[in-house]
């Protein structure tokens, strides 16, 4: 009896895992990584194209190959942090994903850099899940909520800075390295990220790990690529017959994977992902937001590098910094998104979508008006407009998906958000992008680009519909 007892307090006693200032900057770092190469290469598929004689097919794989891979294996990294540990899993992804940069880096033909894309997004979704499962699990109360506004605003700040980034390596032609450096880039940074993960973040895992749902994770990764897969390499291919039985076995594919999920829960066993997770009022409505945000995000971001360097013919480099100040804009203004919720509650997400919406508007315009002449000023008004709107929803609805996830369940609820995210990431490439490129031969690149942005703007006037739905505090 003395020793059970002395046992429990001994448990009860044990301090709980706490993620200090380096610990949260590593996992920032960790972030920020998969998502910059995710937009880090629209600026260098021309010269890849060209360097390797890849066709525009290939090229989209490039792209696509990454980011399916990365968006189906996204909820099993999250799960297989759960079970055995975030920071080994985050080590471990952290590893991967230097070696398949380093991979990428040297593929000396377009179908290797493929198959090291496609890698490195595996090595992505092992790596990107376990930041905010820690994050939920090592902090608490005001350090939490400060935590996911810099993971927001990492978040953003990243998709925009790849693209620069991209086009700064690519101009800079580092050692003769080329579109080479953007890959090669990530090496000493991840070698950096190693150091540090090691020494300053904390272990957590699932007081309750659950093995790994084998049905689960084969019907969610056949319902992913159905879709993505033909939405991405369609238009290139000329869609082929595969394209349209792939869209055809998605709906098959989806329902499945509820009802196979539905019922493993029923059985008292632990889905992948548990469709009870979805009763979760405030992840609930906040996925649905991020879909229409992230598509329009990343749809944007695929046809301004297309339209500045193919229609405009700037460098890849003034592509790339024509965008500079959005990311300024966004950071900046993200940064306020703590005190402005602590006052204003969800409804500085609707604000952020208006603001938005403006700078699209002015977009739309500029380029209808002053087209071919928008090298760079006569798009800074729009960007800026348009990343202060993007800074006041994303970070805000990361926070607004997870705020009622126990931590028990961080690992799965993150891997679903970031799953969403990722996926409506791909969709935007494919949707907004296969607009573009398909107006463009019949009515010219700016009728293309303004038809384009007034369908991101609609996409954006939904967002802040759905806004108004949210929970107006934040848990």
């Amino acid at each position: 009896m003395t020793e059970t007892l002395a046992s429990r307090t001994a448990r009860s006693t044990v301090v709980p895992p706490v993620l200090g200032g380096l610990g949260l900057f590593t996992v920032l770092l960790g972030a920020a990584l998969p998502l910059i190469d995710f937009f880090i290469v629209n600026v260098a598929l021309p010269t890849i194209g060209h360097d390797l004689a890849a066709g525009d097919a290939v090229l989209e794989l490039v792209v696509a190959g990454y980011g399916v891979a990365y968006a189906v294996l996204l909820v099993l990294g999250g799960r297989l942090g759960d079970m055995f540990g975030r920071r080994r899993l985050f080590l471990g992804g952290m590893i991967a994903f230097g070696l398949t940069s380093l991979a990428c880096g040297l593929a000396p033909s377009a179908w290797t850099l493929v198959a090291a894309r496609v890698a490195q997004g595996a090595a992505s979704a092992a790596m990107l899940p376990q930041v905010l499962a820690t994050i939920q699990s090592a902090t608490a109360g005001p350090r939490r909520a400060k935590a996911m506004g810099l993971y927001g605003a990492t978040a953003g700040l990243s998709m925009v800075a790849g693209q620069i980034l991209g086009g700064v390596l690519v101009a800079a032609d580092i050692a003769g390295t080329g579109w080479r450096a953007v890959f090669l880039v990530n090496v000493p940074v991840v070698l950096v990220g190693l150091f540090l993960a090691a020494k300053a973040v904390p272990e957590t895992r699932s007081q309750h790990p659950a093995p790994v749902d084998g049905p689960g994770t084969a019907l969610l990764a056949i319902a992913l690529v159905s879709l993505l897969a033909p939405l991405t390499e369609g238009r290139a291919a000329g869609w082929p017959l595969w394209t349209w039985v792939s869209l055809a076995v998605f709906p098959i594919a989806a329902t499945a994977f509820y009802l196979v999920e539905r019922r493993a829960e029923r059985l008292g066993r632990t889905p992948l992902v548990p469709p009870s997770l979805f009763s979760n009022l405030p992840l609930r409505r906040g996925l649905v937001m991020i879909l229409p945000f992230s598509i329009g995000f990343s749809g944007f971001m695929f046809v301004i590098a297309v339209a500045l360097q193919q229609g405009v013919a700037l460098s890849p480099v003034r592509a790339g910094l024509t965008l500079a100040p959005m990311a300024v804009s966004f950071f900046v203004v993200s940064l306020l998104g703590p005190r402005l919720v602590a006052r204003w509650g969800t409804r500085v997400v609707t604000a952020g979508g208006l603001v938005q919406a403006v700078g699209v508007a002015v977009l739309a315009l500029t380029v209808w008006s002053s087209w071919p002449h928008v090298g760079g000023l006569e798009l800074w008004p729009g960007v800026i407009i348009a990343g202060a709107g993007q800074a006041l929803q994303l970070p805000i609805l990361f926070r607004v998906i997870l705020s009622e996830v126990p931590p028990a369940r961080a690992g799965v609820g993150s891997g679903v958000m970031i799953t969403a995210q990722q996926s409506a990431l791909a969709l935007g490439v494919a949707t907004l992008g296969t607009l573009f490129l398909t107006l463009t031969p019949g009515h010219g690149m700016r009728d293309a680009l303004v038809t384009t942005l007034l369908v991101q703007l609609a996409g954006v006037a939904l967002t802040t519909g759905l806004s108004l739905r949210l929970p107006r505090a934040i848990a």
